[in-house]
């Protein structure tokens, strides 16, 4: 029965919205939207795993493949407690548009287990990976459906997929998942690739208010892989970090934090938790009014739903940056652009990293491996191309970069569905 979760919901509901937004806008027909909206299949599954004391516990996990209409769908896997069906259903929905808005040739799918990955021994970890794997083993291939890494998962992770999937084929079969590292067949890159799209994003938001980055004042909500290395990127480019805040709480400094003694405290001890015994912030009472803080550029890099009604009033920035997944609530979204926030979307600004897996995929099928500047060359070319011409129709639209970017994904979407028709 659903819904399960209520935030889990709101992200569903809150895709479905844009879609039908999209749809409307391009005034598509009752059937171009049944061809295109649902998923093509969601599952559930029971995945039964010996902990290193010999007890065994079952663990819930889901997979959705979106859409195949202009590719193989890409999505990744999460490992997180507060995560069901729907979310996953959301993601891959979200996916979709991704993909279509970058006009890379993928569709869109998503996984989780649900689980907390810190908890589990190494050896667990790579028991409950191999387990996910096995069982989605006769449902994808590379060029079906291909899975990267997302919260909780990483690069070790990724290999043990890897692994699984070519011994369950017996042969070498690294395009089915992305985000691995080097000696493996990963893409080489400078920049780690959501966050040097995302400051492209945010590079351009700039440009086009007419704000000097150098010297902006910045919050970043998540201070995870994404969070951690786009801090590094504004502070090199002159920007002012302000604000960061993670799991253990949120640190202020207003006359700007220095990033890189953080970035140490953090590699050193895996989280921002004691963070003003060693470096020069404050811990803030209440985490959440980070969001409240009177910053040019505010960067949600956590979770979900996080500017709501309940708290768009007080937003201060005139950038908001989604570096997580659907971080505004639609209502929060109008309120904010009618009051001339640039919202940049997340399908949009969280997008460095799907690119970087689609030419990891690339070259793992054609066996031939690119040099660190071709690839950052390709990243912020294709991410910045998508990033343009959603803004032009933005403008030509007087809409909101939220509902440009769907309809130009949604309009991809449905143009490859009448092409290839229905098989009947």
């Amino acid at each position: 029965m659903r819904p399960t979760g209520k935030n889990n919901f709101d992200s569903l509901a809150n895709v479905i919205g844009e879609f039908k937004a999209a749809a409307d806008f391009l005034s598509l027909s009752p059937d171009q939207r049944a061809f295109i909206e649902d998923p093509r299949f969601s599952i559930r599954m029971t995945l039964p795993i010996r902990l290193d004391n010999g007890r065994i516990v079952s663990l819930k996990a889901y997979h959705t493949i979106h859409s195949i209409m202009r590719g193989p769908s890409i999505g990744g896997v999460q490992f997180r407690t507060s995560v069901d069906l729907d979310i996953v259903e959301a993601l891959a929905f979200w996916s979709t548009h991704r993909c279509a808005l970058l006009n890379i040739p993928f569709g869109g799918s998503y996984g989780a287990i649900e689980c907390d990955a810190s908890m589990y021994s190494l050896g667990e970890m790579e028991r409950i990976s191999r387990r996910y794997m096995a069982e989605l083993s006769q449902l994808i291939d590379p060029d079906n459906d291909v899975i990267t890494d997302d919260i909780g998962s990483n690069q070790q992770i990724m290999c043990w997929f890897m692994d699984t999937y070519s011994m369950h084929y017996g042969d070498f079969v690294p395009a089915i998942a992305l985000g691995k590292p080097t000696d493996l067949g990963g893409a080489k890159y400078t920049i780690y690739p959501a966050a040097s799209g995302a400051a492209l994003c945010v590079t351009k938001a700039c440009e086009y208010l007419k704000i000097n980055i150098k010297g902006s004042k910045v919050a970043i909500q998540g201070f995870g892989k994404v969070g951690m290395n786009l801090a590094q990127i504004l502070d090199k480019a002159g920007a002012s970090i302000i604000a960061i805040s993670d799991i253990s709480g949120a640190y202020i400094n207003e006359k700007g934090i220095d990033v890189d003694k953080v970035v140490w405290h953090q590699q050193s001890n895996g989280m921002l938790d004691g963070l003003e015994g060693e470096v020069d912030v404050e811990k803030m009472e209440d985490p959440m009014s980070i969001f409240e803080l009177p910053v040019d550029i505010l960067i949600p890099a956590a979770v979900e739903l996080q500017i709501t009604e309940n708290n768009m009033f007080k937003i201060k920035a005139k950038i908001i940056a989604e570096v997580s997944h659907d971080p505004v609530s639609p209502i929060a979204d109008r309120y904010l652009h009618e009051k001339g926030v640039l919202i940049i979307p997340d399908i949009l600004c969280s997008s460095g990293g799907i690119i970087g897996r689609y030419l990891e995929w690339v070259q793992n099928r054609i066996g031939y491996y690119w040099s660190e500047e071709r690839v950052n060359t390709e990243i912020q070319n294709l991410l910045g191309k998508a990033l343009d011409q959603t803004i032009e129709f933005a403008t030509q639209k007087n809409i909101s970069l939220r509902l440009a970017a769907a309809v130009l994904a949604v309009s991809r979407v449905a143009k490859a569905a009448e092409l290839r028709g229905v098989y009947a």
